[in-house]
């Protein structure tokens, strides 16, 4: 029959694995339009082309109608493909929908390890899903998404089976410490990208700030060899001052010896 599990499959958490979508949500699967014309006989290949073309994820909407992201993760369930076909699914990067859709069956059927090791990664990606659900349309961030895998009960209304917290599998030494972006950042060991990024917000904070000091440093040789160009500036000594000052502020360091200087010719 249509809706039977493929012969041979391993029990997901000692059950069917199609049973890890609750019995009422899977009987509105098997009724809908959507299954019936396009997941009959759908294969671990073929569904690749299916999945492409979703245009957003979700559980069910409007009158418990299943969206047509959860008629393709009863699919998956239903025909459990091998593990290297999930993990290429995950790697298809170009995908965001397919990627999705491996990541949530990862979740389901995968031992906690594994889920940590392959899931984790998806929290640098930052692209925009579309979510549907009974209030309508939203968009979520593919990262946002795979935290709420990992954090959550209840994603895209199904229940998710219970997930090994990650410090009790460190403790246990079946799971090395999880690497921080942020701490990697703090030790100078962020990407070209997030150093490019930040350049950009500061530029963008300086030119609304109205601040008009560019500057640059040529070499020191001695004491007083500073060079600062690019300051605009008026005529007079106070204001030469100031600018100085505000300099300061924007990370220019002069020499005591210059500000002594600026100070005799005030």
């Amino acid at each position: 029959m249509a809706n039977t599990t493929v012969s041979g499959a391993t029990a997901i958490h000692g059950q069917n694995p199609q049973f890890l979508v609750e019995t009422v949500i899977r009987n509105r699967i098997y009724e809908s339009t959507y299954w019936k014309e396009h997941c009959f006989a759908l294969t671990a290949e073929s569904i690749i082309d299916k999945a492409i073309e979703v245009r957003f994820i979700g559980g069910v909407y409007g009158n418990q109608k299943p969206t047509e992201f959860l008629c393709l993760l009863l699919k998956l369930l239903q025909i459990q493909p091998e593990k290297e076909i999930l993990v290429e699914y995950l790697r298809a990067d170009e995908f965001k929908y397919l990627r999705a859709l491996a990541a949530l069956y990862i979740r389901m059927t995968f031992r906690a390890v594994d889920v940590y090791e392959l899931l984790e990664p998806l929290l640098k990606d930052y692209r925009k899903l579309r979510l549907r659900n009974m209030s309508g349309y939203s968009l979520v961030f593919m990262d946002e998404f795979v935290y709420s895998l990992l954090t959550e009960e209840r994603v895209c209304d199904i229940i998710m089976p219970r997930l090994a917290k990650r410090q009790v599998l460190e403790e246990n030494g079946e799971l090395g410490p999880r690497k921080s972006r942020l701490l990697a950042a703090m030790q100078g060991d962020s990407d070209q990208e997030d150093k490019d990024s930040s350049k950009s917000r500061k530029a963008e904070a300086e030119a609304e700030a109205g601040v008009s000091v560019e500057v640059e440093v040529a070499a020191w040789r001695g004491a007083l060899d500073l060079a600062v160009v690019g300051v605009q500036i008026h005529e007079t000594m106070q204001d030469m001052f100031l600018a100085v000052l505000h300099g300061q502020c924007h990370g220019l360091h002069l020499p005591v010896e210059v500000m002594q200087i600026l100070w005799m010719w005030m």
